[in-house]
């Protein structure tokens, strides 16, 4: 792993690993090819590992399959047995080179238990018919079901029969029989041109392809294809097949892993000043903006918006790079111009709104009394957790939290010349808090981190600067780049007078990213929103409290979030949702309007209803009293845990993101999280929740107890802060 280029597929949420496996030897290196390319053609969403277990190939050997597939791995095995052994995988779909793939797999990818396999229609010697799993079948594999010590894994264990659409022999279509439409996998147990298997033939033929044609067809495909394997076909066949649309796809590829120079060099010379390519121009502008090339993204969106079509998406996206850049008036102007197109569109509406004002001056304000406030500062029906937070921060350094004391600098927004003056007459700057280590929510070409300042302006700050309770916000599996954040983070660590991340596994990370002499000034500092008790101005606890269990989900990044486990997580939770319904009234807390995704789901998929609470319509003060009178929270979100927390409430973390895990650790209690991917998480959750609901006044001082070591931490670091900002 570089700095340049990383992968977090750690398994910090106990997110499954996926797999599937072929054994091959070099005569059997193009069967597998067509296997491949079938499965790829017809499962164009799924890109998991491909394990090729062979017998000792040269490494070269596999490179044509890598022209296939993005995540090729090679193991030096015997037979296949080796699948059942795979220690680095959760799930293996063993499959062999005489297979074709001709439909859809994810009923095998949802699978959570034991050894799946296809029981065949055997004839022995005598003519007795019998069924039994032939060695070179479909196998689904649970590693965690098999004991993988015995000479025969297969064997270790009963098997669950799956559908024979999943493994179906083309030794059945004789006399040439066309091949059943339900049929997902097709096995050739005897050469593929036999006499009377025409049609099993020709399904195999379909996938004999070259490079080329490969390529092309996987791009022409309609819907999600896997952003992997898109930019693993698109590039090349660009360059085979120069065309406008390519060149976009392959743009819109690079712009979706973070590769935005390289999005750039695609698009640019294809598009160069085209009227009649506004989609094109609009993935330019994007690409631009995102490597903070403000004026070339303004003219490329113009152009972008001169179409009916893409106008409104391209005036909003104007409106957000003027309003980065200081031009609140312009983004006003370019968000009612979208509005024109198109009065329903929702991001015009939004930046209309939130540009209605002209930010004026109060002259009364005296700049050098006020500490500078660098955040993201929520509003509208934006998540509630970010509202609650940029408050709580502000009020570890006093109860007067408004603007007289504070000058708010929003973290997106570019710092340039005129911005470093106005955060140069303040007494100090804090940056935070929030999970502002991540790279994709505001991409910027400065920093690579969500506060937009380039580094030659970083380093000319002249008043102290303390970033605090800041997070490093990357999911398990998240590829991303990360050069430029390893330089800007080290002018941020040097120029820093303060360096405190919330929990410790984002120190680990960080560090891992700084030069040795820099990595001991990076420090402990929790989230102000898990000590909210001690911070709120005469709080108290609820004498009563409501009778309600909170439940909270999130589904930004879903892919990364749940994996092939959805349907597994929904049936889950449904299963323990009407379970605790006989000891407490549930109810959901929406963080955002998307977070009500939940209560469809879970109503149209399992009838079950839950009433819904608004958090992102509701004050602060609101929010922080809900919690604060619920029996118990269980959240998705870490502000659905860590503010209930904060409050003095109960906590179970549906754990989907390694922030949640990294809290959890940090106050000694890992017991409160759950993986939303735990084979057996209806029970589980409903076995610590009654727990919780047996005892209460236990788990309440139970929170409490944990929640002071983390306002010890507080305090400590609150007094060193007021010597560096020179507080009396």
């Amino acid at each position: 792993m570089t700095h340049s280029s990383a992968d977090d597929r750690s398994t910090i949420t106990g997110k499954r690993r996926v797999a599937f496996a072929v054994h091959t030897d070099a005569d059997r290196l193009s069967d597998v090819a067509v296997l491949l390319r079938s499965l790829a053609l017809t499962n164009p969403g799924v890109c998991e590992d491909v394990v090729v277990l062979h017998p000792g190939l040269p490494e070269d050997a596999f490179d044509g399959l890598r022209r296939l597939h993005p995540r090729i791995v090679t193991r030096r095995a015997a037979d296949r047995t080796e699948a059942f052994r795979l220690a680095d995988y959760d799930t293996v779909i063993a499959l062999s080179p005489g297979m074709v793939v001709l439909g859809g797999l994810g009923e095998l990818l949802r699978l959570r238990h034991g050894v799946a396999a296809v029981p065949q229609l055997l004839c022995d010697a005598d003519g007795t018919e019998r069924r039994a799993v032939l060695p070179d079948g479909l196998y689904v594999i649970q590693r965690a079901d098999v004991d993988d010590t015995a000479p025969d894994p297969a064997a270790s264990g009963p098997l669950t029969a799956l559908h024979a659409r999943y493994d179906f022999v083309a030794r059945r279509l004789r006399d040439d029989l066309p091949v059943p439409g339900e049929v997902a996998v097709l096995r050739f147990t005897g050469p593929v041109d036999a006499p009377g298997h025409g049609p099993a033939t020709a399904a195999w033929r379909r996938f004999e392809m070259d490079d080329e044609d490969f390529w092309a067809a996987y791009c022409a495909l309609p819907g999600g294809k896997h952003p992997d394997l898109l930019a693993l076909c698109a590039p090349p066949l660009l360059k085979a097949r120069t065309s406008l649309d390519l060149a976009r796809t392959v743009a819109d590829v690079y712009r979706r892993q973070g590769r935005y120079d390289e999005a750039v060099e695609v698009l640019a010379p294809v598009v160069a000043d085209r009227l009649d390519a506004p989609r094109c121009q609009e993935t330019l502008g994007l690409c631009l903006m995102a490597l903070s090339r403000y004026d070339e993204a303004e003219a490329r969106l113009l152009l972008a918006a001169a179409s009916p079509d893409v106008a409104p998406r391209a005036f909003a996206q104007l409106a957000r790079l003027a309003w980065l850049c200081g031009r609140t008036a312009d983004a006003h102007a370019y968000a009612r111009q979208g509005l024109s197109a198109d009065p329903t569109d929702a991001g015009c509406h939004s930046w209309s709104v939130r540009t209605a004002s002209p930010e004026e001056n109060d002259d009364t304000v005296v700049p050098a009394e006020q500490l500078a406030h660098v955040a993201l500062f929520a509003g509208g029906q934006e998540n509630a957790g970010d509202k609650v937070l940029p408050e709580a921060v502000r009020m570890c350094f006093g109860a007067d939290t408004g603007p007289r004391h504070w000058y708010q600098q929003p973290v997106h927004r570019l710092v340039d010349e005129a911005a470093l003056e106005r955060l140069n007459a303040r007494r100090g700057i804090v940056v935070g808090g929030g999970g502002l280590f991540l790279p994709d929510t505001s991409p910027n070409g400065n920093s690579h981190w969500q506060w937009n300042v380039p580094d030659d302006v970083l380093a000319r700050i002249s008043t102290p600067l303390a970033v605090f309770a800041v997070g490093y916000n990357v999911f398990d599996g998240q590829l991303y780049r990360r050069n430029r954040f390893a330089e800007s983070l080290r002018v941020l660590v040097e120029r820093s007078a303060f360096f405190g991340l919330r929990n410790h596994g984002s120190i680990d990370r960080v560090r891992e990213l700084l030069p040795a002499e820099l990595r001991d000034r990076v420090r402990y500092q929790p989230c102000p929103t898990t000590v909210a008790r001690q911070l709120v101005p005469d709080w108290t606890d609820p004498a009563e409290r409501s009778g309600t269990v909170l439940v909270n989900c999130a589904y930004d990044r879903e892919g990364l979030r749940f994996g092939h486990d959805y349907a597994h997580f929904l049936a889950q939770l449904a299963t323990a949702l009407r379970r605790l319904r006989g000891r407490a009234e549930v109810r959901y807390a929406a963080h955002m309007p998307a977070d009500e995704r939940f209560v469809h789901d879970l109503r149209r998929e399992h009838g079950i209803t839950l009433p819904v609470e608004p958090l992102y319509d509701m004050t602060n003060d609101a929010i922080r009293t809900l919690y604060a009178r619920s029996l118990l929270v269980i959240g998705m979100r870490g502000h659905a845990g860590m503010i209930p927390f904060g409050c003095g409430t109960p906590i179970l973390s549906l754990v989907s993101h390694p922030k949640l895990a990294y809290f959890l650790t940090d106050i000694g209690h890992r017991e409160w999280g759950l993986s939303v991917h735990e084979r057996e998480l209806g029970g589980l959750l409903v076995e610590r929740a009654t727990a919780v609901l047996d005892d209460h006044p236990a788990a309440v001082a139970d929170v409490h107890a944990a929640q002071g070591f983390l306002w010890k931490t507080t305090q400590s670091n609150l007094d060193e802060l007021r010597e560096i900002f020179n507080d009396g």
